[in-house]
């Protein structure tokens, strides 16, 4: 029994060794990895944002976001639909008039605070409301937001979740009793922390009369041509999908799509948040004029794989305005941040055409949308290079995109990076070794045990 239990110990020893280095380095990159995709600024800077004529004869959508940030493509996606059709006053509006970081580092200037909105519509309540995934779902600093949805849907507003902002809706207890749908990641997790909305899977949005929710992220756009044929007309959500490039219009009716459940291969993004530990770091340039799109097919892909990290620059450091008049603020100018880069990435057919970036030849710009399509194709086909298969897999299925049209070829895993956690576990079996060596050797009952050779004389 005795020899059962040590050899048992033994072995158990030698397992916790050599998951410990893994488990320990991993963790650390882990939980950075999380943390880097909404690190806030530290300089307190504090721009305006550009003021815009208001329509009073046009309705009135908002996309809300709160202190803490927001999902980039759930934000300026429905944005850009929204402002596209010309059929809306469309602005973004947060608890406070401060910056706010989305996905991957993108520093937004907010059109209106809720104080601000309210001053601007007086009485009245927006027309619709667009809620993006929040970071902090469930926190108390949800709380004013969630406040405030609950005022405006008791006004009659019509509330537009994208992806997991049917959580906030439903933290808000705004979808009891409705029907809902969520991304395919965290729909599960809902059925159980919200049991009295039935969430709906296999759909790209479910229209239940004043509130509308989407599916994943890119889910989004669906959701705002819907919007726009509610309130402005089949004609007008036509014309808008086909100014944002978007093939997959559906009129009338949500198109039906399969459910994306976890496969073995998703285990790539554990090896890359974990082991990936010589990330690239990429600047992207922000350009006045550039499509809220076409910003978000670059933060959000690079973001969502994973396995690059992005920084919001821009040619002299100052805010710049997109097309539809949305601020953003970059933290750096590429010049500045040159040793800190490892390519330069130029978001934005404008800027490609005018080659925005040609004063950074050094950094050798990566130009995206030189040529015609939808805006995430070519971050994506980039990212395929950057990475691998499996990778950009993943992101496109986090992002809800169809890929069938897009050459997406490259390297078909990262077996550099999941060769990493196997190497520390044979370094911790190899110093456990060593230990063990080293205890018998020095133990007293070692030290007091005579060779044979001695005791045979």
């Amino acid at each position: 029994m005795r020899t059962f239990v040590r050899v048992t110990l033994t072995v158990l020893a030698f397992v916790v060794a050599a998951l410990a280095l893994p488990l320990t380095l991993g963790g650390v990159t882990l939980s950075a990895s999380f943390e880097n995709r909404y690190t806030p600024r530290t300089d307190g800077l504090s721009p305006q944002p550009v003021h815009r004529a208001h329509d009073p004869a046009k309705p009135t959508a908002v996309v809300v976001v709160g202190n803490e940030g927001a999902v980039v493509s759930d934000t300026l996606a429905p944005y850009e639909v929204l402002a596209t059709t010309g059929a809306f006053n469309v602005y973004t509006v947060a608890p406070e008039a401060r910056p706010v970081t989305l996905t991957g580092g993108l520093d937004l200037v907010p059109d209106l605070s809720f104080a601000g909105l309210d001053r601007l519509l007086g009485s009245a309540a927006p027309d619709v409301v667009v809620v993006p995934a929040l970071p902090d779902l469930g926190e108390p600093s949800t709380r004013p937001v969630t406040d405030w949805l609950k005022q405006q849907s008791a006004k009659g507003t019509l509330l537009m979740s994208v992806c997991n902002g049917s959580g906030v809706l439903a933290s808000a207890g705004l979808l009891d009793g409705r029907h809902a749908t969520a991304h395919w990641f965290r729909i599960g997790g809902f059925d159980d922390e919200f049991p009295a909305v039935d969430w709906i899977r296999g759909t790209r949005y479910v229209d239940d009369g004043n509130i509308l929710t989407t599916a994943g992220i890119l889910s989004g756009i669906d959701g705002a041509l819907r919007v726009t044929e509610r309130l402005a007309g089949p004609e007008a959500a036509r014309k808008a999908a086909d100014a944002v490039g978007w093939a997959h219009y559906s009129p009338g009716a949500s198109k039906p799509m399969v459910q994306n459940t976890f496969e073995a291969a998703d285990a790539v993004v554990g090896f890359n948040t974990a082991f990936r530990w010589d990330k690239q770091n990429l600047g992207v340039l922000l350009t006045t004029g550039i499509r809220e799109l076409e910003l978000a097919a670059v933060f959000d892909t690079y973001g969502e794989s994973l396995a690059v990290t992005t920084l919001a620059v821009g040619l002299d450091g100052a805010p710049i305005q997109s097309r539809h008049g949305l601020t953003f603020a970059p933290r750096d100018t590429p010049g500045a941040v040159a040793d800190d880069l490892d390519r330069l990435i130029v978001p934005g057919a404008d800027a490609a055409a005018r080659r925005a970036a040609d004063q950074y030849a050094g950094l050798a710009p990566v130009y995206l949308h030189g040529e015609a399509g939808f805006p995430f194709d070519a971050v994506l086909e980039d990212l395929v290079r950057l990475t691998d298969t499996a990778t950009t897999r993943w992101t496109a299925r986090t992002l809800e995109y169809p890929t069938e049209h897009l050459t997406l070829s490259g390297s078909a895993w990262p077996w550099t990076v999941t060769l990493r956690p196997i190497g520390l576990a044979v370094l911790g079996l190899l110093a456990a070794f060593g230990v063990r060596g080293l205890v018998r050797r020095f133990s007293p009952a070692g030290a007091g045990r005579r060779p044979p050779a001695a005791e045979s004389r």
